[in-house]
């Protein structure tokens, strides 16, 4: 039986949410990839293009500090990671998380929470930028998903 990773960033609290659920279906360990300098209402105001998530999304470069990595990560061959949708791509913190943890031989999937937006172009840049990573799949969840939805998303 493989043992799995949930790993997830959540700015408001609904990725938190759809990853405590995966984990409680999975049987997965939860981690919370958090920032090492927490984001604030104005951090996340998209329409200001001064702030923090505005800055950092608008610089291939960023990569924002995370608190902590993951402990035994080599115990893990299936690693999900969750994320809210930014600017049709994974937030920046993401890019430190995968840098900062060798996530080399896992089974990598991707779940993304939007209001609307496809997760699609996060994945294939992920994909891309990490091309020697063995990302799976990716799923954009919802706070009500199912039971169904992640056994088939999953398992």
């Amino acid at each position: 039986m493989s043992k799995i990773l949930v790993s997830y960033f959540s700015a408001s609290g609904v990725t938190k949410d759809v990853a405590s659920k995966i984990a409680d279906i999975t049987g997965g360990d939860l981690f919370e990839i958090e920032p090492a300098q927490k984001y604030t209402d104005e951090d996340l105001n998209w329409n200001n293009a001064n702030s923090r998530s505005s800055v950092e999304m608008n610089n291939p470069a960023s990569r924002p500090e995370v608190r902590s990595k993951v402990p035994n990560l080599s115990d893990y061959d299936t690693v999900l990671i969750g994320f809210p949708v930014w600017w049709d791509l994974a937030p920046r913190i993401i890019n430190t998380f995968i840098e900062e943890n060798n996530l080399e031989n896992k089974k990598i999937y991707v779940f993304a929470t939007s209001g609307g937006s496809s997760v699609i172009n996060s994945f294939n840049t992920l994909k891309n930028t990490y091309s020697n990573l063995n990302f799976v799949d990716a799923k954009r969840l919802t706070s009500n998903v199912s039971e169904n939805d992640i056994t088939s998303f999953i398992m």
